[in-house]
This record gives structure tokens, C-alpha cells and sequence, in this order.
């Protein structure tokens, strides 16, 4: 804000400039000392130094350390604003009220020795434990680095049982917001089965809400799972993870949703457990309806994927509309996109390749879109996969009413 404008909101009032935060030029309302010796706003200091992961003091460029206890409160000038407010109170200000003091480890520590003398207080404690992570991102910060935490958290998720759901919800929400060290993420997820097997747990018996959080905290897991880890992925998972894209419970959902299918497809079975789960359907609606780059290249990645194992061409050439939405999305999303979309339709015409299918190929429009990639700007292999693509069936192809003429004459020669 300039201070023209803190001018107007303070009615004209001119305000003492080391009342002001040096990063957001308001009105502080709550000042704390840095290491430095700069003192800033708590709100705009703690927003520099934990959603922007600033490491330095944002006017010496000295080195910082993240830890929220090293703010300290200056009560003197705190005490100053409140009384120039008081002052210029006939003047529309308004005084600042005294903030309440933060929350420090020794808070969390309690909370979480409470949860273990008395087993039975987890919910109790949990409700605790998300009233203070999801306060602000230094509290986030401050539970992530507390000790035990990590641990207790887990232990919940880790609980199982129907008449557990509402504390194992809890438990993924805050582990979610939370963001643990990816050392300790990726022990739990490579060290201990039960942790995955419950987050299937929440993704079928949980509400729509800690679904999402579930799918969300299993792709951040997966992305740090040994491939030992990945190729022992349930059925029911990849089930589950299916019907989070399926129930369109939020758009972040289905996105990791996309991801975790992407990142354990290549492993295992999982390309066949995913196909079963209902995965070949699920992708082709989504690829009809989205509108998004994005959501497309995702997709086609996944169904790329599946187009590897024999269930997973035989689901696409079954839908009605598989083959010809795989070949609307060449030249209109990306290079990506073209380039998954051409190997999609290259392994449907190698490996699958019926009279039938042949033919749909024709009718839909596939085979004219092959051949337009040959006259398009796109990457030598997208064409080169096209031109054996259109080669390897050229018989049934090369002379076919359904090819416009302009495009006939791309055809490649055999």
C-alpha cells in the first residue's frame, strides 16, 4: 500500500512511518523483532517467511531461520500504535486490539502428551490439533516440527475400524495441511503397509471432504514410495482412487487422483488392477468433457498407460466414443497431448486391430487425423509414430472415401 493511501484510510491522518510494516507499508498490528533487529507485522513477516519460504530478512538480505519462536514481540511499539490510536480516535481510527499471545511447542506438547496418557482423548486432541494447524501457516509449521507429532498422527491413520472413521479423518486432514518432511513421509508410506491400506480405508468410507485429503496425501506418499512399494499397490486402491475422478469431489481431488493412477500404472499389474477398477471409462468421460490443457495431458498420459496391457485396448475400442475422443485431442491441446493421443492409436492398430476397429477408425475420423499430423508441425516422432501408424494398415486405408482428398494425398506410400 502507498502511504497516499494509508493517508486516505486513516482519514487524511499522517502516520508514523515506523508504525508501518516495511513490507506491506499498513499499519502494524501486532510487531515482532526479527534476528536482525527489523521489526515487521507478524501476519506479513510469517507470510514472507512460511507460505514464500523466504530464507533472509526481507531489507538487510541476512540469513533467517524458520523457526516461529525466534519472532519476539516488541510490546513497547505495540504499545505506542494502540496509544496513537487512542489519540486519533476522534478521527475515525480505531485501536488496535492487544493480540493474543501465539501458539508455541510447549502448547502442542501438551496436546499431544494429553492423547498419550489418555488414549481416549485422541478426537479431543485432534480437534485441537486442526483448530491450531489451520489457523496460519506458521502454526502448520510449528505442529510439522513438533515432536511426536508426525508419529501420533500416523498412529491414528494407521488405527483402522469403522468406529475410528471421524479421528482417522482428522488425522489425514491435518497430516495433509501439515506438509511432514519428506524423510518421514516416505518411511511411512515404504515402511508400514497399513498406512496405504488406510488411506484406501478413508477413500471408501470417508466423506467427500477427508476423501479428498486422502487421495491428496496418497499422491504426495506414492511420489516417494520404492518401486518394491508400488508394484504391491492394491486392487481396492486403484478402485478407489478411480471413483474419486468418477464422483468429481473437487477439482485438486481428481487431479491427484490422475496423478497417483500416472505415477503406479507403469508398475506391476497395476495397469490391469486399474483397468478393472473401471479406470478406461472414467478417463474417456473425462477426456469428452474437459476443457482444461492440463486435465487433457493428464489423462492421456493415464490412458497411454493403460493402452499397454491387452484389458486396456480391449476397454477403449468397447466405449462408443474411445477412439474418436483420443483422436479430437490431437492438435488441439499440446504436443504432449498429440504425441500420448498418436501412441494410444498406435497400439489400439498393432495390437488390436480388427476389421471393426479398423473401420471405426475410418468412420470417426481417426485416420484423417493421422494423416493431417503428417502435414502438421508437429515432432519427428509424433509423425513417425502416425506414419507407421497409417503404414502398418494401409491396405484398408490408403484408397477410402472417408479420407478427404486433400489429405488422401499425405498418405504414405508402404
Amino acid at each position: 500500500m502507498k502511504m497516499e493511501d494509508q493517508l486516505e484510510e486513516n482519514g487524511g491522518i499522517e502516520v508514523p512511518s515506523y508504525f508501518l510494516c516495511p513490507i506491506s507499508l499498513q499499519l502494524m498490528r501486532d510487531p515482532v523483532t526479527i534476528s536482525t533487529g527489523i521489526t515487521y507485522d507478524r501476519s506479513s513477516i510469517e507470510k514472507w517467511l512460511f507460505s514464500f519460504n523466504k530464507t533472509v530478512c526481507p531489507i538487510t538480505k541476512q540469513p533467517l531461520s524458520s523457526d516461529p519462536d525466534l519472532l519476539t514481540p516488541n510490546h513497547t511499539l505495540r504499545r505506542l500504535i494502540q496509544s496513537w490510536c487512542t489519540l486519533n480516535a476522534s478521527n475515525g481510527i480505531e485501536r488496535i486490539p492487544t493480540p493474543k499471545s501465539p501458539i508455541d511447542k510447549t502448547h502442542i506438547a501438551k496436546i499431544l502428551k494429553q492423547a498419550q496418557n489418555f488414549p481416549n482423548s485422541n478426537h479431543k486432541c485432534l480437534l485441537a490439533l486442526k483448530a491450531i494447524a489451520l489457523e496460519n501457516e506458521r502454526n502448520r509449521n510449528l505442529v510439522a516440527q513438533s515432536d511426536g507429532a508426525f508419529d501420533f498422527l500416523a498412529m491414528v491413520i494407521k488405527s483402522g475400524g469403522s468406529n475410528n472413521i471421524a479421528s482417522i479423518e482428522l488425522a489425514v486432514e491435518i497430516l495433509f495441511h501439515i506438509k511432514s518432511s519428506q524423510a518421514h513421509l516416505k518411511n511411512l508410506v515404504n515402511g508400514d503397509v497399513d498406512f496405504i491400506n488406510s488411506l484406501t480405508f478413508v477413500l471408501q468410507n470417508g466423506n467427500c471432504q477427508s476423501r479428498a485429503y486422502a487421495v491428496m496425501l496418497l499422491k504426495s506418499s506414492l511420489e516417494l514410495a520404492d518401486p518394491i512399494r508400488l508394484m504391491s499397490i492394491e486392487r481396492e486402491l486403484l478402485r478407489e482412487t478411480v471413483r474419486v475422478i468418477h464422483d468429481h469431489i473437487s477439482h485438486q481431488a481428481s487431479k491427484s487422483a490422475l496423478k497417483v493412477l500416472a505415477e503406479v500404472c507403469p508398475w506391476g499389474r497395476n495397469r490391469v488392477k486399474a483397468v478393472e477398477g473401471g479406470a478406461v471409462g472414467v478417463l474417456v468421460e473425462l477426456l469428452l468433457n474437459s476443457t482444461e490443457r492440463r486435465w487433457s495431458e493428464l489423462g492421456l498420459v493415464v490412458l497411454d498407460q493403460l493402452c499397454e496391457c491387452a484389458e486396456g485396448r480391449e476397454k477403449l475400442v468397447e466405449h462408443a466414443a474411445g477412439l474418436a475422443v483420443v483422436s479430437k485431442k490431437i492438435l488441439r491441446v499440446s504436443a504432449m497431448a498429440s504425441d500420448r493421443a498418436v501412441r494410444i492409436l498406435s497400439s489400439i492398430c498393432r495390437f488390436s486391430a480388427s476389421a471393426k476397429v479398423l473401420q471405426e477408425m475410418l468412420e470417426v475420423g481417426v485416420v484423417a487425423k493421422l494423416c493431417l499430423v503428417l502435414q502438421m508441425d508437429c515432432s519427428l516422432k509424433t509423425r513417425e509414430k502416425a506414419r507407421d501408424t497409417l503404414k502398418l494398415h494401409s491396405r484398408v486405408w490408403s484408397n477410402s472415401s472417408c479420407i478427404p482428398p486433400h489429405l488422401l494425398s499425405a498418405y504414405p506410400s508402404t
